[in-house]
């Protein structure tokens, strides 16, 4: 079997909610629609932690936070961890990342051959939570509501700059690849860091939204006294008390994050583009780390387990897989598995370990039965959080807060909490059944633990003295490039060429 080449689209923090079907019809988003009309589509995907860091090593290993150790932002992915890049590339094939994954630790490349960019986060163990100290809040890397008072227009941020490289870099790479130097097959990742906030946008974009009905949450801000215990933390976390957030506010984020998602869609659009010119055929998948909540509930960012944040975006276009919308369950960690699975490469060794699950047999009919779930072990929380998307219901479990059931079918913003209802006895019993059985949580919680106070050390002794950080430096080889004595200059243009000369 000719092994598929793969092409992985990945963006941040953008809220599954606005894809019931692909992107929502007034988002104006024509190249994502169009790769929509193409895929098999998840409506109800989830990330495995509400967080960029562990989301995206989850995402890259098919395993939970609590069996990877990325458990926040600052957590160290080790090196033997298989990846989706370790097997692929084991199997074969040439491996690339262009733009953000968020590695943190000394290992920059996780089974990537290649590297086009270096990250637009750091590298080191600098923004650890501190569970000892519950309540403190760190501010000079802590999320603000300066994000909110500060949207608006920009024709350049250090968002945008990044994005614009990754693009750039994803789209030569392709027309590299066109040139047929390398008989592999080849998996090319390419990671954009919209529309994460900041709120910024280019005015090309924000004009598009000019009269946009969206630009309200469709549940307003709850009273910081009536939120559930979780969501407290997260607005002292963000400082609210310190911002004064307007109407005004609110929909100028808003507008900003809709027009980056446009944004985006140029950029995919780019990538798309130079695969179609160069005649080349590819597996897509087109996935996002976690969510936003944008203001609904009065709650931002991420870091929660409502829809929001936690649900993301997932189309797979792909010739195994039948188009059309699946409503079952499933979670961005069965990308590794379904990418082995595409690329008929086997996992058999580390399955025992994995919690992701391919979801190709979903693309061709096959029922799937098993609960996704997800964590959450970062700043905001004092001890971990867990949950479980179970059918129609969502059940949220921490041992510092009440329990949490949800009907997301009657109940899809999650506004009533079932676990104290009589009538759903039954249903909480069984959900906190398999919680249990899954998570230990004052195990989890112990490790987490460790591994703070762990970290802690070694950040603050390796910023004395020299420091040397483990930031990834993009290689270039200046003397393999374009025209150098080495090569036969007989030969060289015509070599860079795609489609070659009569």
């Amino acid at each position: 079997m000719t092994q598929p080449n793969i092409l992985i689209l990945m963006v941040d923090q953008l809220n599954g909610t606005l894809f019931p079907d692909g992107p929502a019809d007034w988002l104006h988003a024509p190249n994502l629609k169009k790769l929509a009309a193409k895929s098999t589509r998840f409506q109800n995907a989830y990330t495995a932690s509400p967080l960029c860091a562990p989301g995206r090593a989850a995402f890259m290993s098919g395993q939970l936070p609590s069996a990877t150790g990325v458990y926040d932002n600052a957590a160290e992915f080790t090196s033997s961890i298989p990846t989706y890049a370790h097997h692929l590339r084991r199997a074969g094939y040439q491996t690339c990342l262009s733009g953000k994954m968020h590695f943190v630790g000394p290992d920059q490349m996780h089974g990537f051959e290649e590297r086009l960019t270096t990250d637009i986060y750091p590298a080191d163990f600098g923004w650890t939570p501190d569970y000892r100290k519950p309540g403190e809040r760190i501010d000079w890397w802590y999320h603000n509501m300066g994000s909110v008072t500060g949207a608006g227009v920009a024709e350049i941020s250090n968002q945008m700059e990044y994005d614009d490289e990754v693009a750039y870099n994803a789209t030569r790479k392709i027309y590299d690849l066109s040139r047929g130097k390398d008989e592999r097959p080849w998996c090319l990742t390419v990671s954009f860091t919209h529309p994460h906030d900041p709120y910024v946008t280019r005015k090309k974009y924000w004009d598009l939204y000019e009269n946009c009905e969206h630009l309200l949450p469709t549940v307003p801000a709850i009273p910081y006294e009536d939120q559930d215990t979780h969501s407290k933390r997260i607005f002292d976390a963000n400082d609210w008390r310190s911002f004064d957030i307007s109407e005004s506010d609110i929909k100028r984020s808003r507008r900003a994050y809709f027009s980056n998602i446009s944004y985006l869609d140029d950029k995919v659009g780019e990538v798309l583009e130079a695969l179609e010119a160069s005649r080349q055929e590819a597996i897509i998948i087109f996935v996002s780390d976690h969510g936003d909540m944008l203001g609904e509930r009065g709650l931002w960012f991420k870091m929660s387990f409502y829809e929001g944040s936690s649900r993301v975006p997932m189309m797979i276009c792909a010739p195994d897989m039948e188009l059309g919308l699946i409503t079952t369950p499933v979670s961005n960690i069965d990308v590794c598995p379904t990418l082995c699975d595409l690329a008929g490469v086997s996992m058999a060794e580390v399955e025992p370990w994995t919690t992701g699950q391919s979801v190709k047999p979903m693309g061709q009919g096959v029922e799937r039965t098993e609960p996704v779930a997800m964590e959450y072990a970062a700043e905001a929380s004092y001890a971990p959080m867990v949950s479980l998307r179970y059918g129609k219901w969502k059940y949220n479990r921490c041992a510092l807060d009440p329990d949490q059931l949800f009907d997301l079918d009657n109940d899809p913003h999650e506004l009533t909490n079932l676990a104290d209802v009589p009538a759903h006895k039954g249903t909480l019993d069984q959900l906190r059944a398999k919680s249990e059985a899954r998570w230990d949580l004052d195990k989890y919680d112990a490790e987490v633990r460790v591994s703070q106070a762990r970290r802690w050390v070694v950040y603050e002794a390796l910023r004395e003295g020299g420091y040397y950080p483990w930031d990834y430096q993009p290689l270039q080889k200046a003397s393999e490039r374009y025209r150098r004595n080495h090569m036969d200059l007989n030969n060289v243009e015509d070599d860079a060429r795609f489609p070659r000369g009569e």
